[in-house]
């Protein structure tokens, strides 16, 4: 494709953007369906596997967007945002986040939107979809797939905050991911596959949380996070 057909395709739009997520082969395929900057404007201009690298990155490359993960460690998406509060408040060059999540809980939603960004995708979302995505948070407004925007508004419907819940405020955000699909009935397999974990993984994570919570079986867990509406 030439220069001049490239800027037909994309209007003559251009972002600038940082991947932020802890597989390695997921930034890949991402990089691969958005990056060929003369067909989708998108320029790639740094990736990240953790907190405080995404937070290096963005600080050096100041993106236009930036696509971050809402589980990563060393803190998770939340910590990425609230770390970069100066350059999201920037009047003359405002870095915009969007999630881009394998999570469709509301939990998560919620808390990355309330730490500033603009919007909240899953990865199922096709590459011309989230090149559309990113250049919509990049104008400022808020993109979130279909589902999840009731999540937000209701969240945001009501003036009172929402109640603290301290066994829960014990779990990692991976935890709680993993919580929610074995209260939904996913074998272990399953939860590896969907999260792009081994299964030694997920056996170590739902101990903790059984230990955390000091639950005894899976059986008692599904009763728990069904009684808090987290399935």
């Amino acid at each position: 494709m030439s220069a001049e057909q490239g800027e037909e395709t994309t209007g003559g739009r251009r972002a600038r953007v940082v991947l932020v997520d802890d597989h390695r082969m997921f930034r890949a395929g991402v990089q691969a369906e958005i990056g060929e900057t003369a067909s989708t404007g998108v320029e790639v201009v740094g990736e990240a596997g953790d907190v405080d690298q995404a937070v290096s990155v963005i600080s050096a490359t100041r993106p236009d967007v930036v696509l971050l993960d809402v589980h990563l460690p060393g803190g998770g998406g939340v910590e990425v945002l609230r770390r970069s509060s100066a350059l999201m408040a920037d009047p003359e060059q405002p870095v915009r986040f969007l999630a881009l999540s394998v999570s469709d809980a509301a939990e998560d939603v919620i808390g990355v939107i309330r730490g500033g960004a603009r919007g909240y995708v899953t990865k199922t979302i096709t590459g011309r979809d989230l090149v559309d995505a990113i250049f919509q948070v990049a104008d400022d407004d808020a993109v979130f797939s279909p589902r999840l925007a009731g999540f937000v508004l209701d969240a945001f419907a009501s003036t009172d905050a929402a109640p603290v819940d301290e066994d829960l405020d014990r779990l990692t955000q991976r935890e709680r991911e993993v919580l929610r699909l074995i209260a939904r009935g996913y074998a272990y397999k399953e939860i590896a596959k969907q999260l792009f974990i081994s299964v030694k993984t997920v056996e170590s994570h739902v101990s903790a949380v059984l230990r955390k919570l000091q639950l005894s079986n899976r059986h008692e867990l599904t009763r728990w996070a069904t009684a808090r509406r987290l399935v």
